[in-house]
This record gives C-alpha cells, sequence and structure tokens, in this order.
C-alpha cells in the first residue's frame, strides 16, 4: 500500500470520526475531498473493494431516486452494495462512501452531471444509467452542451461501461449516438396524454440544427421526434413501457425487444416522471439477471426518507414533501399538486447558495400559472429568495405569504379544517432543513383523529376585477420564444402583460416562431430574449432576412427590449465560439471575445439607470464582451460590488437607443424593476395615440421588496 493511499485513509477515517461524533454532521464529502487532495486516484483504488461490478446513475433529475431503487433491488436479490445513498454526487461522495464501506459484490454510486468526466474513469462503471437532461443552474453548468461533453468525455474514458439511457429524450440520445459504448435505449412507446409545460430544453436537432418534429410530447423534451432535415431520431426503444394508466397510482407495461421478456409494474407514487425512473430501475435490475417480481417489490417497498416525494403525517393530517431544483422538476411537482383531489396548502423554498447557483431567473420558467386554477389554495414562499418566490407567484395571480420555516406553515394548516392537505417542496439547499423540521413533527404512528382545526382560510388566487378600457390592445411581440427562451427572460412577457391588465389596458401577445410569417408592422412593443448559441444563432439568421422591417420599426421610435442574445444580435456583429456572426447593425455595437478566452461574466449586478428612481437589479450570464460606438448611451451604470455588465473596463451595462432598452440582465428584467415595464409601456402608449401617457400607479410592495433585498446584498 502506497504512502499517499495511507494517508489518504488514515485522514478521511479521522475526519469522518470529527464529523459524526463532534460535530454531529454528515460525513458524506468532506473526508472524500481531504482523501482525494492526499491521493487523486484514492476512488480507483478503493474500486478494488468492490467484486462484480458498478453502476454510475447521472440526469438532471431523478438521480437520487433512480440511485437508491437500484441499489434496494440488488439488495433484495442478496448482494451487498456500497452506495452514496444521500446524493452526495460529486468525486468527494463517491471517495467518502468507498473509504467508509465494507467491501462489497456491487457499487451504485450517483454522479454529478459534470463530475461523471472525473468520476467515470476511475469507477469504470459496468453500466452507466443517463436518465435525462434538464435545464439546470445554468450559472454553474451553463449551456447543456458543456454537460453533454462531460458524459461523453467520461464514456470514453471508460469504453468498457454499458450506456443505459432514456431515449426519449433528445438531448440523451445524440450521447448515444457520438460514444461508442454499447448502449441499451429505453423508453415510453405510446403517448401519455399529458398536459404540456410552456418551455422545452431542445427545440433543435443538434445533429444538423434544424428544427425537430414530434409526433407527440410527454413532458419537457421528452417524446418521439425526428428531424426532417438530417434524420436524427429518436432511436429504436430495446426496453419500452406501453399501455400506461394513472389512478391514484400508475400501473404500466414493459416490453424487453433484446430478450422478448414481458412484465407489468405497478407504483403508489403519481407524476409521469416516476414512469422513467422506474423503466430505468427496471432496465438496469434486469441486465443483472434480477426477476421481475424482486423488482416489483423493492419499487412497491420504496419509501424515500430523503425528502424525494416523501409522504409524512402530522398530527394525522398529511404531508407530501419534495426536491424541485429546476423547471422541468418543479413543473412536474406542480402537476402532482393540481391532480390530487381537495384543499391545499402549499410551501415552496428556494434557496441561492452556491449548491443552487446564485441565478433563480429559472422559476418564471416553471408554469405557476398552473397553480392558480386551483379554486382552494393557501400559498406560503420561503428560503432565501423567499421574496422572488412571492413575485414571481404574484404574476401567476397568487398571492403567497412570505414564512421563515415551514413550521410557519405547518402550524397555520393544523388551524385549518383536515380537508386542507400540505405540501412543501424545495431546492436543494432549503430541502435539509425544510426535511429536519418536519422530521421533528412527523408522527411516528397512525393517528386515529387527525387535528381538526376551524381557522377561516382567504384563498390565494388573486382574481383581476379590474375592466379592460375599450381602446385598440397594446400589442405586444415576442420574436422566437422557441429559440430565444433561456434564463426565465419569458417572464418579461407576463410581467408586461399583466401590468397592463392590472390597469384594464388591453393588451394582445403575439408570438412569431421559427417559420412564422416576419410581422411586425403592427407591434407596439417587441421583445427579443436570449438562447443557447445554436438556437441564437439560427434566429438571428431569420432576423436578418427582416432586418430592414426591424430597422424600420426602431427609426420610428417603435419599442424594443432585447436581452442578453437579443441584445447582441442588435448590434454589428457577435460570437459563436469562434465564429464572428453577422448582427443588424441596428445599434452601433460589437461584441468580441474576452481577452482570456471563454471567461464568463455570471454574477447578480445592480445598476442605476435613468429611467429608474430604484437600483436595477438582475443577473448577467454572457461571455461575449460588447463594447457601444462612440455617443452611445448605456442602459445603466454598475453601482453592485459584483458584476460587469457589457465588458470587463466599461463599468455600465446595456444600452438605449430611441426607444430600445439592451441589457444583458436576465432575472427577468422586468420582475424586480416595474419602473423600466412601466417606462415600457408608457412609451408604447404615447407612440400608439400620439399624445403623453400617464399610467395609474399600481402597489409595487411585493416588486420593491424584492428589489430591496438584492440592493442590500449587492450596494456597499
Amino acid at each position: 500500500m502506497s504512502f499517499r493511499k495511507t494517508g489518504a485513509r488514515l485522514a478521511s477515517s479521522l475526519s469522518t470520526w470529527g464529523l459524526k461524533t463532534l460535530a454531529h454532521r454528515p460525513a458524506a464529502n468532506m473526508p472524500g475531498k481531504i482523501a482525494l487532495k492526499i491521493d487523486p486516484d484514492i476512488i480507483s483504488e478503493e474500486m478494488s473493494k468492490i467484486a462484480e461490478g458498478s453502476i454510475v446513475v447521472v440526469g438532471t433529475n431523478g438521480k437520487t431516486t433512480v440511485t437508491n431503487m437500484i441499489a434496494d433491488v440488488i439488495e433484495a436479490s442478496g448482494k451487498t452494495v456500497a452506495c452514496n445513498r444521500t446524493g452526495a454526487n460529486m468525486a468527494y461522495g463517491v471517495a467518502a462512501t468507498l473509504l467508509q464501506t465494507e467491501p462489497a459484490d456491487w457499487g451504485v454510486f450517483e454522479s454529478d452531471e459534470l463530475w461523471l468526466a472525473r468520476i467515470l474513469p476511475q469507477v469504470k462503471a459496468t453500466y452507466v444509467v443517463l436518465l435525462n437532461l434538464f435545464r439546470d443552474q445554468l450559472d454553474r453548468c451553463g449551456e447543456i452542451d458543456r454537460v453533454q461533453d462531460a458524459i461523453i468525455s467520461g464514456l470514453e474514458h471508460s469504453p468498457e461501461s454499458t450506456l443505459i439511457y432514456n431515449a426519449d429524450d433528445p438531448l440523451c440520445a445524440i450521447i448515444a449516438e457520438k460514444v461508442e459504448n454499447k448502449t441499451i435505449a429505453f423508453g415510453v412507446s405510446e403517448d401519455m396524454h399529458l398536459a404540456q409545460n410552456t418551455v422545452a430544453d431542445a427545440q433543435m436537432c443538434q445533429r444538423c440544427s434544424g428544427m425537430f418534429t414530434y409526433d407527440y410530447r410527454q413532458y419537457g423534451q421528452l417524446g418521439t421526434y425526428h428531424c426532417e432535415n438530417c434524420g436524427f431520431a429518436r432511436p429504436k426503444l430495446d426496453v419500452h413501457a406501453h399501455n400506461v394508466t394513472f389512478d391514484g397510482g400508475i400501473t404500466y407495461a414493459i416490453t424487453d425487444t433484446i430478450d422478448s421478456t414481458q412484465a407489468t409494474m405497478r407504483l403508489a407514487q403519481s407524476g409521469p416522471y416516476m414512469v422513467y425512473n422506474t423503466l430505468a430501475v427496471w432496465t438496469c435490475a434486469h441486465e443483472l439477471g434480477i426477476d421481475n417480481e424482486t423488482i416489483q417489490e423493492c419499487v412497491s417497498a420504496f419509501d424515500p426518507q430523503n425528502g424525494r416525494l416523501q409522504h409524512l403525517a402530522i398530527e394525522g393530517r398529511p404531508l407530501l414533501l419534495n426536491l424541485a431544483k429546476n423547471p422541468t422538476g418543479f413543473n412536474q411537482n406542480l402537476k402532482i399538486i393540481t391532480a390530487d383531489p381537495g384543499k391545499k396548502v402549499v410551501a415552496f423554498f428556494i434557496n441561492d447558495n452556491e449548491a443552487d447557483g446564485h441565478d433563480i431567473s429559472w422559476i418564471w420558467d416553471c408554469d405557476f400559472e398552473e397553480l392558480a386554477s386551483q379554486p382552494e389554495l393557501v400559498v406560503y414562499a420561503g428560503g432565501t429568495r423567499k421574496n422572488d418566490l412571492q413575485l414571481r407567484l404574484k404574476y401567476a395571480g397568487i398571492q403567497a405569504r412570505l414564512i421563515n420555516s415551514v413550521n410557519d406553515m405547518v402550524d397555520t394548516a393544523l388551524d385549518m379544517p383536515a380537508d386542507w392537505n400540505m405540501y412543501a417542496i424545495a431546492n436543494y439547499t432549503a430541502l435539509p432543513a425544510v426535511r429536519a423540521a418536519l422530521m421533528e413533527r412527523a408522527d411516528s404512528a397512525e393517528v386515529a383523529t387527525p387535528r381538526e382545526g376551524k381557522l377561516s382560510v382567504t384563498p390565494a388566487v388573486i382574481a383581476n376585477t379590474i375592466p379592460p378600457i375599450q381602446q385598440e390592445p397594446l400589442r405586444i411581440v415576442h420574436l422566437f420564444p422557441d429559440l430565444l427562451n433561456l434564463y426565465g427572460d419569458g417572464g418579461n412577457l407576463k410581467v408586461l402583460m399583466q401590468r397592463c391588465a392590472w390597469r384594464g389596458i388591453p393588451a394582445q401577445l403575439e408570438q412569431i416562431h421559427y417559420g412564422d410569417e416576419f410581422d411586425i408592422s403592427k407591434a407596439d412593443i417587441v421583445f427579443m430574449g436570449g438562447g443557447p448559441d445554436r438556437e441564437q444563432h439560427l434566429a438571428s439568421q431569420e432576423i436578418l432576412k427582416n432586418k430592414e422591417q426591424l430597422a424600420t420599426y426602431v427609426e420610428d421610435d417603435g419599442v424594443l427590449l432585447a436581452i442578453c442574445g437579443g441584445y447582441q444580435i442588435l448590434g454589428k456583429n457577435w460570437l459563436m465560439g469562434d465564429e464572428i456572426v453577422e448582427g443588424l447593425s441596428i445599434i452601433d455595437a460589437e461584441t468580441k471575445r474576452a481577452n482570456k478566452g471563454f471567461d464568463r461574466l455570471i454574477e447578480n449586478i445592480a445598476l442605476v439607470s435613468p429611467i429608474a428612481s430604484h437600483p436595477v437589479i438582475g443577473y448577467e450570464n454572457h461571455a461575449g464582451r460588447t463594447h457601444l460606438g462612440e455617443g452611445l448611451e448605456p442602459f445603466g451604470q454598475v453601482v453592485s460590488t459584483t458584476g460587469h455588465g457589457n465588458n470587463d473596463t466599461s463599468g455600465a451595462d446595456g444600452v438605449r437607443y430611441k426607444n430600445v432598452i439592451g441589457s444583458y440582465l436576465h432575472g427577468p428584467l422586468l420582475g424586480k424593476n416595474p419602473e423600466v415595464a412601466d417606462w415600457l409601456i408608457a412609451t408604447a402608449l404615447s407612440r400608439k395615440f400620439d399624445q403623453p401617457v400617464k399610467l395609474e400607479v399600481l402597489d409595487d410592495t411585493v416588486e420593491l421588496n424584492a428589489n430591496d433585498f438584492m440592493a442590500a446584498r449587492l450596494i456597499k
């Protein structure tokens, strides 16, 4: 045994003892981090403890659930397992698991997507299970291409690993196409007839940059797809689910086309994502030779105690606790809540710690409007960014109450009549504290008579009673929402539409998608958001074809808001990797490469702008450096201790030209900055009716509280 390995083991053991015994903390990561610092090869060396093989589970959503289910099934088959069951999924967590475990037959490890490139070459897994890829922590992970590259790199350095992947996800299917590993494709072979959400993460073919056509979607980008340009399509399914029924739980049939095995799966859980999770478990377990009965028994007995789809009772009253950390996960939680019958008390918790990602603009891509359809609903907002949550919910038509702890929600709910059910949904770092508080109060045995309260309840859904003014509607045009839809930028349209509705101003939202006729001749406000490079390039090509129309609109004092990629397109050129792409030249600006290459400017940011009396708050995440021509005014000057704006040196963000605002600020920009939204509306109305317009003052307490909270953080 080498000196390094001995030192790593000793240091890991000491830190494990100290954390558990003295600090009373889980030793899931730190012992592994210390060991890897001493011996970078400790994972591969400790894999000698694993006798038969190993499985690595990776993907945006469902990793912890699937990892634990696979481990349960293998243990039920009579084998011993080493598993990072708590979800410590970076290399530190895998190392700590191996160092703390006894020799085992199988290793089952959850891996963070970006860390797979470091973990898999050391683990050399027998199987890699790839569940899905959705937008998640864009400030840490960047575009999905970067995540895919990390997964491909890991597989290339572990060529003997068999890839079991979700072929219904084109972002996973393209990975399977690019690697030489043996692959097994699973998916759902028929339409589950699910209501669709507004944002999907894959509209374009990554093989040729054409647009996908879907025969049907399940949720997000999952479904049956094909590209008419190059022929890329969902691969033939080796294992497929069919005859899916939702009847309180889920029942579906499974066919393995490799060996013609037939099986039936029954789940107590709800939510279509559990079809994919359990199908992945079945596919992996079946590959290991485990019988259907054992798999079904483990799935039926699965009782997560880690906050993932965990059912509790407090004084006899049911509560569902779950994790949600990105739009797709949140939307699936919202569907679970809305599908349940009865009255609902819901608490959402959002933190913005390092492990969560500091950018929470993604909450505007969540379909909270779906929740507003519930007639008997009470909603709470908690976590470090509870003000932003309350703001987002306001624009979904929901009045949320701020809370400091989940106990605040529980205390009030228990005072309500017993037919009000409780739900707590939290993101990554918010979940442990929420779960700990609930577990302290959870019933240890069934309560014969649930607590019955008599508190009178005021529903959270806000009814807009302002009748619209009888006048021609304000036409708001959203350019290419199917391509330029990152970072919650579509939330800017929600803000504009609601602020018009609250004043009785008739407004009409028109969307121009890829392939639609481009006509903004009757537009009053035009919006362009940001998108991944591939999508931004396609959108810019379409807009360039209509350059004169957009330029005429701008020169005629048309109101235009352009964010990030949309802002770059307005200039002379912008960057796509190493390629300099022609812009519209509507504004005198150029976007250039950073002096250090691909360094991105990523951080919360605050500006002072002549358009607003309050600081303008947002979040920037861009690689290009935009330089304004002489005489052009920026949108605002940077006054925060973090953030850069247009480039590394100007100390300013965006541009103001005629009635155009260009900015790098996501958030979305208009959410916490209602004065900017009202400037756009008032300017558009003044142009439309050729007379000055003064808007009715709205109650912006929620908006300004969210603004004040971040301003206090950012401006010293």
